[in-house]
């Protein structure tokens, strides 16, 4: 499966109501560690099915940066059942 783009038109569908858990990452594109994590995201997505993995660029998504409190990226949210459930900050 590939990486998904999404915003929050895309958010409810994509993440709070999917079936399978969702790893979100929290990106910009001018950010260096975002850029060096972009690979193992792509390489997350491919090796693992079960998992959707979707990106939000946090200077187009606002709100949705707000909302789950993004004050630093990379920062990757994994959702389950539409709560989160691990979070982790940084490259």
């Amino acid at each position: 499966m590939s990486v998904m783009n999404i915003g929050k038109n895309d958010f409810e569908n994509e993440v709070i109501k999917s079936d399978k858990k969702v790893l979100v990452d929290f990106f910009a594109s001018w950010c260096g560690p975002c850029r060096m994590l972009a690979p193992i995201i792509s390489e997350i997505a491919n090796e693992r099915p079960d998992v959707k993995v979707v990106k939000i660029n946090v200077d187009e998504e606002p709100e949705l940066s707000a909302k789950y409190g993004i004050m630093s990226i990379p920062t990757l949210l994994v959702f389950e059942d539409g709560v989160v459930v691990d979070h982790l900050t940084g490259a």
